[in-house]
Protein backbone atom coordinates (compact mmCIF):
# COMPACT_ATOMS: atom_id res chain seq x y z
CA UNK A 1 0.00 0.00 0.00
CA UNK A 2 0.86 3.48 -0.58
CA UNK A 3 2.38 6.28 1.48
CA UNK A 4 0.99 9.75 1.04
CA UNK A 5 2.36 12.84 2.81
CA UNK A 6 0.56 15.97 2.01
CA UNK A 7 2.23 19.29 3.09
CA UNK A 8 1.09 22.76 3.55
CA UNK A 9 -2.61 22.54 4.52
CA UNK A 10 -4.43 25.68 5.31
CA UNK A 11 -5.20 26.08 8.68
CA UNK A 12 -8.80 26.22 8.89
CA UNK A 13 -9.06 23.29 6.61
CA UNK A 14 -6.52 20.95 9.08
CA UNK A 15 -9.13 22.36 11.68
CA UNK A 16 -12.04 20.96 9.87
CA UNK A 17 -10.66 17.54 9.34
CA UNK A 18 -9.76 17.22 12.41
CA UNK A 19 -13.47 18.32 13.44
CA UNK A 20 -14.77 16.10 10.93
CA UNK A 21 -12.17 12.98 12.24
CA UNK A 22 -13.16 13.60 15.98
CA UNK A 23 -17.25 13.53 14.92
CA UNK A 24 -16.67 10.50 13.40
CA UNK A 25 -14.50 8.91 16.04
CA UNK A 26 -11.43 8.55 13.63
CA UNK A 27 -7.91 9.47 13.31
CA UNK A 28 -7.26 12.44 10.81
CA UNK A 29 -5.36 9.78 8.48
CA UNK A 30 -8.53 7.24 8.74
CA UNK A 31 -10.92 10.10 7.57
CA UNK A 32 -8.75 11.40 5.21
CA UNK A 33 -8.32 8.01 3.52
CA UNK A 34 -12.31 7.75 3.94
CA UNK A 35 -12.40 11.09 2.07
CA UNK A 36 -10.72 10.01 -0.72
CA UNK A 37 -12.59 6.39 -1.11
CA UNK A 38 -15.72 8.64 -1.01
CA UNK A 39 -14.99 11.13 -3.75
CA UNK A 40 -12.09 9.74 -6.04
CA UNK A 41 -13.35 7.19 -8.76
CA UNK A 42 -11.27 4.32 -9.20
CA UNK A 43 -10.83 2.47 -12.75
CA UNK A 44 -12.53 -0.24 -11.16
CA UNK A 45 -15.47 1.88 -10.20
CA UNK A 46 -15.32 4.01 -13.38
CA UNK A 47 -16.09 0.18 -15.07
CA UNK A 48 -18.59 -0.31 -12.70
CA UNK A 49 -20.51 2.59 -13.32
CA UNK A 50 -20.43 2.51 -16.87
CA UNK A 51 -21.48 -1.49 -16.96
CA UNK A 52 -24.75 -0.19 -15.05
CA UNK A 53 -25.26 2.95 -17.65
CA UNK A 54 -25.38 0.28 -20.14
CA UNK A 55 -27.46 -1.74 -18.44
CA UNK A 56 -29.91 0.95 -17.88
CA UNK A 57 -29.71 2.18 -21.75
CA UNK A 58 -30.67 -1.59 -22.52
CA UNK A 59 -33.75 -1.10 -20.22
CA UNK A 60 -34.78 1.88 -21.35
CA UNK A 61 -34.18 0.90 -25.26
CA UNK A 62 -36.64 -2.12 -24.97
CA UNK A 63 -40.13 -2.09 -26.43
CA UNK A 64 -42.93 -2.88 -24.21
CA UNK A 65 -43.98 -7.24 -24.27
CA UNK A 66 -47.45 -6.02 -24.70
CA UNK A 67 -48.76 -3.32 -27.96
CA UNK A 68 -52.05 -2.53 -26.01
CA UNK A 69 -51.94 0.76 -24.07
CA UNK A 70 -52.96 1.06 -20.13
CA UNK A 71 -55.60 3.12 -19.12
CA UNK A 72 -54.90 6.26 -17.32
CA UNK A 73 -55.52 7.07 -14.25
CA UNK A 74 -59.16 8.83 -14.88
CA UNK A 75 -60.18 6.38 -16.81
CA UNK A 76 -59.54 3.79 -13.67
CA UNK A 77 -61.34 6.08 -11.33
CA UNK A 78 -64.54 6.53 -14.18
CA UNK A 79 -64.20 2.88 -14.23
CA UNK A 80 -64.51 2.28 -10.62
CA UNK A 81 -67.20 4.75 -9.80
CA UNK A 82 -69.27 3.11 -12.61
CA UNK A 83 -69.51 0.07 -10.74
Amino acid sequence: MATLYVENIPEDLYEALRDRARQNRKSIAAEVLSLLEDNVVTAEELKRRREFFNSIRKMQARRPRTARSFPSTEEMQREDRAR
